[in-house]
């Protein structure tokens, strides 16, 4: 998730922003170090975004730190609070405020995190392999970002993870390549996963057309999502990499428009209705969305049905085709808005009740089962 609150609340809000969640389904996130500014790099930064957070979010939360060029002791200073990892990009992240780290700047956050017992994240993106777009089309922009960008960022991530014993997590991987490295590498030893997002299993490059800079993101959408679903049991989790703006951000061609898509509420009624009809048991389906994330993260409580863990629970209607319910999010600005969807979500309980405000979930240094 970007709430991106303190400094650009206009984006998204906590407030707004976890509501859309609860509506969702879901009971907690993990929210990324930047668009907030200050960014999440170092413990003042984390301490304002938990004062932020703090009464106004409707679901329990976690925090990345930011692994960005610089002093590696803030990297202590946000284990010490309570991240569950670090967050990182290998190209430009597009914020001014959290610049990309190079491969030396990488093994060597990697080296620290592993020293700290935490992830490494990464958008992984080559800068060599990426290009300015020639011009405002959807064509140019998933040309300017090619697959092989991606899977080439990818590998070397792996390499460096490999290197230096760091625990890797590859975000939001739009090609099947991708995930089938992460698994060669698992298979190898690397302590590596990978997530993917529901635009990249539901939407193909072509909806750009229909959708326009909605469907703006990085990595581009690609053209054919079924050959991701076939490599669906090496993915770890999903996430919804909820990254929106004001609408004026989205005006203008695919050069300009910000790159991010709202998908905070729409997240797991498009997974299960979508991998229900795909014959994806529900078990694993859920897997991806509750034990796997827990597990991951080591957030305690969660993701689990069980004495002695949060009583978080979300009643789902599936079958049938269901509208777009109303958006809770700040802009509302969702690019399946209007389509039917094969789940819905009839309530959200957050510790056993509606209503509750989350509080922030440290990771659980006994690891979480």
């Amino acid at each position: 998730m970007h709430f991106n609150d303190p400094g650009r609340a206009d984006w998204e809000g906590w407030a707004t922003g976890t509501a859309a969640l609860a509506a969702g389904g879901a009971t907690a996130c993990a929210e990324m170090p930047l668009n907030a500014s200050p960014p999440t790099v170092d413990g003042a930064a984390f301490d304002a975004k938990v004062a932020a957070a703090t009464g106004r979010a409707a679901v329990d939360f976690a925090l990345w730190g930011g692994l960005v060029p610089g002093d590696l002791d803030r990297l202590d200073e946000l284990a010490a609070r309570g991240v569950v990892g670090f967050k990182t990009f290998m190209c430009d992240s597009g914020i001014e405020d959290f610049q990309p780290v190079d491969d030396e700047g990488l093994g060597a956050g990697m080296r620290r995190a592993a020293a700290l017992g935490l992830p490494v994240a990464v958008h992984a993106e080559r800068p060599s392999g990426l290009r300015a777009p020639r011009d405002g089309s959807w064509q140019e922009w998933a040309a300017s970002r090619p697959p092989a960008a991606e899977l080439a960022a990818i590998e070397r991530a792996l390499e460096l993870a490999e290197e230096t014993g760091c625990s890797l997590h590859v975000v939001h991987v739009s090609i099947a390549e991708g995930v089938a490295a992460v698994a060669a590498a698992r298979r190898r030893g690397v302590d590596a996963t990978c997530e993917t997002c529901p635009h990249y299993l539901v939407l193909r490059a072509a909806d750009m057309a229909r959708l326009g800079t909605l469907a703006k993101c990085a990595p581009p959408l690609r053209d054919d999502p079924e050959e991701l679903w076939e490599q669906l049991e090496h993915v770890t989790l999903v996430g919804s990499d909820h990254s929106p703006c004001p609408p004026a951000m989205k005006a203008g061609g695919f050069d300009s428009a910000w790159g991010g898509i709202a998908g905070a509420q729409t997240t797991l009624p498009l997974l299960l209705g979508e991998g229900l009809r795909r014959g994806v048991p529900l078990d694993r389906l859920a897997e991806l969305v509750t034990r796997a994330p827990a597990r991951r993260f080591r957030l305690p409580g969660k993701g689990r049905l069980e004495v002695g863990a949060d009583a978080d629970l979300a009643l789902v209607q599936v079958g049938g085709e269901h509208p777009v319910g109303e958006l809770r999010d700040r802009h509302r600005a969702n690019p399946f808005a209007g389509r039917g969807l094969g789940a819905r979500v009839v309530r959200t309980l957050l510790r056993g009740r509606s209503g509750r405000h989350g509080r922030l979930l440290v990771p659980d240094q006994r690891g979480s089962e």
